[in-house]
């Protein structure tokens, strides 16, 4: 237990900071979370996903990352390098992604948990699928083309035009992948080749390549920063944790016009 926590959180005291902090029942929100930054918890990771889950009623949806960061092409591979002579075999002998399957890949354990929970419904992109759970789900999840991963066709698209909101539990906007969507919303943005392993209709797998933007989160501390100055953001405790809400749209109409003006400019 953390030094400065005096009482534990339960599934109860947490759905009421949430509720604090804006979250309502009906919303559509995108988490990103870091359970450890929650402090001790009554019930665990359980708890915490019911708790969200208890705020946003049955007219809500939890939407979470459940990306596969691991099925990319060993080539470009850094944390840690493979040798070269491993990546035949790495890309012949993946398995293909599968939606129910594969599990995710440095999302963390709310993630992970959501992705499991009873009813949770997810995305079929290869590297940054999502799993929803609630009203919503089924319309988030239904388009993730390959080419695509973080465009108005992909989840996050969804969540744009259902008006939905982003919620950072104990984790910076670097993790905030919204903003990703704002980067294909750029005049030209830079495309590069990605490769994965997917589910061919016959059960095997295959390696597939495609072109898509080029996702770069390298100033998405600095952008975060600036939209929190706008006002824009509830901030407050969840747990020990600091969380931040704020509307989707709003982030990507900010997000895009900062990157339109810093990226292409290249201003310190």
């Amino acid at each position: 237990m953390p030094s400065a926590q005096t009482t534990p959180h339960t599934a109860g005291t947490l759905a009421s900071q949430l509720r604090a902090l804006g979250l309502a029942a009906g919303d559509v929100v995108m988490l990103h979370s870091s359970m450890r930054s929650l402090g001790y918890v009554v019930g665990g990771p359980q708890a915490v996903v019911q708790a969200l889950l208890d705020v946003l009623g049955p007219d809500g949806t939890l939407v979470v990352p459940t990306h596969t960061t691991d099925n990319t092409d060993p080539a470009g591979w850094r944390n840690p390098p493979v040798p070269e002579t491993w990546w035949s075999t790495i890309r012949a002998e993946t398995p293909g992604y599968d939606p129910a399957r594969t599990p995710s890949h440095w999302m963390g354990i709310l993630a992970e948990l959501v992705r499991t929970w009873p009813g949770a419904l997810r995305s079929g992109h290869p590297h940054v699928s999502c799993a929803a759970l609630g009203r919503d789900a089924a319309e988030i999840i239904a388009s993730h083309p390959l080419d695509e991963p973080h465009g108005d066709r992909s989840p996050l698209g969804a969540i744009n035009r259902l008006d939905g909101k982003v919620l950072l539990l104990g984790v910076t906007h670097r993790s905030n992948t919204s903003l990703h969507l704002a980067e294909t919303r750029l005049d030209a943005p830079p495309r590069g080749t990605a490769h994965a392993s997917v589910l061919g209709p016959d059960g095997s797998s295959d390696w597939v390549a495609w072109e898509e933007v080029i996702a770069d989160e390298d100033d998405f501390a600095r952008l975060g920063e600036e939209f929190d100055a706008t006002g824009a953001v509830s901030i407050g405790p969840v747990g020990e944790a600091t969380a931040r809400l704020m509307p989707q749209r709003a982030l990507i109409d900010f997000g895009t016009q900062w990157m339109a003006m810093y990226r292409s400019t290249n201003a310190p």
